[in-house]
């Protein structure tokens, strides 16, 4: 029979999940539309410079919080579910969002029927370790939580074994290989991700019907500050926790930069303590957060999936417009290797400015879509299919 406790969804749970959603926009039409995305990394050091550091830096915390609250969805799924049926949820949603990475998404990223390549990112890093909790939810809790610390904890410790092997790159180093004339880059290792995915599905615990809000908020708090202060002291030591020891530079404000660039791919323990400290304290100063504009953002952290693949599809049509108004050609952004790597559009792009005023339209035409299909969700729970969506 299912579990007869049931679990209160927390508002600010969406919140933070719709903010991610708003802020992974701003990077993506960093990609398609910024002059330099085109000739160096923004976190590249020698290259970079400070408003373009951090209008990559602030979505770091997409991926992660993503990730995690996956995790944290997981366990709400499974107070309405028997095991049985969560585990075969589990799998079978993650089984559908690996296809969906592979096509669907990359589609929406090159416009190139041929598929010349497949980029296996956050859609494949959710799906590989949604099957992965499909075996987890059958373990007690404590054993789920131990597994995904080690994880996340224990993975820096294989940084100095490089080999070039898919099992290696689906696990822990980013690579690629050609497969079938394709070229499939492991851009998401999948370690860390199945332990945050784990460890987010433990902190669902913390909206059970044990805890008040009160209590909530409190421990949250702890946690989140504990969380930060971790990141801080293990990245001032310069040890453990990242494969890039940050370094004093020129300037004081490019040592800050140092200190914060952190490795991504996969993500490093000192990344997501990083990036989930003040993610906790934000779950924790929002657990009663009432307004406009927090509503507006929840309807986005509520139909999460909705919104990334159309996000994915309006700001690749913007930017084959774009190319074309501006001499390259629409041609150039039907694509054979991701838009960062594509030397042909080298030249094209526009000023900072111009990016968050695109990444501005792009949200506030999705939000419209976003209403009508959390309206359809929530009008439609009968229709099992839409918690695929």
């Amino acid at each position: 029979m299912a579990k007869t406790l049931t679990a209160s969804r927390s508002t600010s749970i969406d919140l933070l999940r719709g903010i991610v959603m708003v802020i992974m926009a701003l990077d993506h039409v960093r990609d398609y539309f910024h002059a330099d995305a085109f000739l160096y990394s923004p976190t590249d050091l020698e290259a970079t410079n400070i408003p373009v550091f951090f209008t990559r830096w602030i979505t770091h915390y997409c991926a992660p919080i993503f990730v995690f609250l996956a995790g944290t969805s997981a366990w709400f799924v499974h107070q309405r579910k028997t095991t049985r049926d969560t585990s075969l949820f589990l799998l079978k949603r993650g089984l559908w969002l690996i296809v969906v990475e592979c096509f669907l998404v990359g589609f929406g990223w090159m416009f190139n029927p041929t598929f010349p390549f497949f980029g296996l990112q956050v859609i494949w890093a959710i799906g590989v370790s949604m099957v992965a909790m499909a075996a987890l939810v059958h373990l007690q809790l404590r054993w789920v939580g131990l597994i995904g610390a080690v994880l996340v904890f224990g993975h820096n410790a294989l940084d100095s074994i490089h080999v070039e092997n898919v099992w290696w790159y689906f696990l822990h180093e980013r690579g690629s290989i050609e497969m079938f004339g394709r070229t499939a880059i492991f851009a998401y290792p999948v370690i860390p991700w199945i332990g945050t995915m784990a460890l987010g599905y433990c902190f669902g615990v913390l909206y059970g019907k044990g805890y008040t809000s009160e209590v909530r908020t409190r421990m949250l708090m702890r946690l989140g500050l504990a969380t930060t202060f971790l990141f801080i002291a293990l990245r001032a030591l310069n040890d453990y926790g990242d494969p890039h020891p940050w370094e004093t530079q020129a300037s004081r404000s490019f040592t800050v930069l140092s200190f914060l660039n952190l490795t991504k791919y996969p993500p490093s323990l000192l990344y997501l303590l990083m990036t989930m400290g003040p993610a906790i304290l934000f779950l924790a100063a929002t657990e009663k957060v009432k307004g406009w504009f927090a509503s507006a953002l929840i309807v986005f952290g509520r139909v999460p999936f909705f919104y990334y693949i159309l996000h994915i599809y309006l700001i690749h049509a913007l930017a084959l417009i774009a190319a074309q108004l501006t001499g390259f050609g629409w041609q150039s952004m039907v694509l054979d290797t991701p838009v960062w790597w594509s030397e042909e559009l080298v030249g094209y792009g526009f000023s900072l400015p111009v990016v968050y005023l695109v990444w501005i339209g792009v949200v506030v035409a999705l939000y419209p879509l976003c209403v009508w299909f959390n309206k359809l969700k929530s009008n439609n729970r009968q229709w099992w299919w839409l918690s695929y969506l």
